[in-house]
């Protein structure tokens, strides 16, 4: 499971014109999931993006994690992060999930994240997405579990 994390200000997705999910403060999650991932990943995905200290303390230092700052979770599905650019110019999505075995452990994620976290919004699997934020720094981090 790979995730690019981004620190916002807010952030948000739109699906045909309606809102799916939108946070202010928190964490906006791109999350991909490759055909090997399980649940366990999932888990340890979940403990990652909770716990990181991606965000100020009193003194500016990166200390305190989304929790502690009371931010929102805006986890969104994205294929494409599994992509193989390595050859060519057009990208390989060998690297990425079947949508089932994908959209399974996405809805895991954000299920486990609810149970977690009550500020939790989310992206529709398998959707044409239109995805805004305000990046906080830029603040930016790629995980893998």
């Amino acid at each position: 499971m790979r995730a690019v994390i981004q620190r916002v200000r807010h952030a948000g997705v739109d699906v045909d014109a309606r809102t799916t999910g939108a946070i202010e403060q928190g964490l906006m999650v791109l999350v991909g999931v490759a055909p090997d991932d399980t649940q366990t990943r999932a888990d340890k995905m979940l403990h990652k993006l909770l716990g990181l200290r991606v965000f100020s303390d009193e003194a500016g230092k990166m200390n305190l994690n989304v929790q502690q700052v009371e931010g929102g979770l805006l986890l969104v599905p994205q294929f494409t992060l599994m992509a193989n650019t390595t050859k060519g110019l057009r990208p390989g999505f060998d690297g990425a999930a079947p949508p089932a075995h994908g959209e399974a452990l996405f809805d895991y994620l954000v299920a486990q994240a609810r149970h977690a976290w009550p500020y939790v919004a989310t992206g529709e699997f398998g959707a044409d997405m239109q995805v805004s934020l305000l990046n906080d720094g830029p603040v930016t981090f790629i995980v893998e579990t």
